[in-house]
């Protein structure tokens, strides 16, 4: 049995908006089947070369128009996060999609992971196990994810830690976190900032009432009037399957 391989400091994160697109619903089940089953054996085999350490798929459940999940994807370096963009977008398959990427790294893993009380245990899969196509892509009904995208409003990073309210903010946070149990705290720092994010955090609590609490406290003045952030709620989508894809 082999466990997930830990993500290194130096790896990087492709951050995936995605969907499909209507025009992917004109196709024939036959043309459908086809083009899915070879563009997964593309990325299998991009995966293998890569050195791929990590996949993981979030469904949103409110879909913003083409925009349907969110996925996590490492790689050792930039090299082989540049090749599985280029495979993703390869046609046929390719031609299909809504791709939004962007390229990060895990942001403050050692800290973070002292607020996870209960962490998840990691996928267990046995060394040589390969993805079933065909498999039930079904989600994870059994706990809830916060997707936050933020940054500091232009201006907060002059002011001081005392202004912002850094100290209490974390302390807050730290309470949400001690009375809600999250069993995952991820934080990403993007390469190529956005206009309205810097950074990425993926959340996941036991159930919604959690994540509500998160987001309430988030918003609180006076570090909430210093940033802005925007919040979706997913769930994992078939983390047993996309664990297969990792290569062992």
């Amino acid at each position: 049995m082999v466990e997930t391989p830990e993500i290194g400091k130096d790896s990087v994160a492709v951050l995936l908006k995605g969907g499909r697109l209507p025009s992917w619903h004109a196709l024939t089940a036959d043309e459908q089947r086809a083009f899915s089953e070879e563009h997964v054996e593309l990325m299998l085999s991009v995966a293998r070369e890569h050195g791929m350490m990590r996949l993981e798929g979030y469904k949103l459940l409110s879909p913003l128009q083409d925009w349907a999940r969110f996925w996590v994807i490492e790689f050792p370096d930039l090299a082989d996060a540049e090749a599985w963009i280029d495979a993703e977008m390869a046609p046929p398959y390719g031609l299909y999609g809504h791709f939004e990427y962007h390229v990060s790294r895990r942001w403050k893993k050692d800290e973070l992971d002292g607020w996870v009380a209960n962490p998840l245990s990691p996928i267990v899969v046995p060394a040589g196990t390969r993805p079933v196509l065909n498999t039930d892509l079904s989600v994870d009904e059994e706990s809830v994810i916060v997707l936050l995208f933020g940054r500091w409003l232009p201006g907060a990073e002059a002011e001081t830690p005392e202004e912002r309210g850094d100290r209490e903010h974390i302390e807050l946070m730290q309470s949400v976190a001690r009375e809600h149990e999250p069993v995952r705290l991820e934080a990403y720092r993007l390469i190529g900032p956005q206009p309205n994010w810097h950074h990425a955090w993926v959340i996941e609590f036991p159930d919604l009432e959690g994540a509500e609490a998160w987001i309430e406290a988030e918003l609180r003045p006076p570090h909430g009037r210093f940033a802005t952030k925007t919040y979706h709620l997913a769930r994992k989508w078939a983390p047993e399957y996309f664990a297969t894809w990792v290569p062992r």
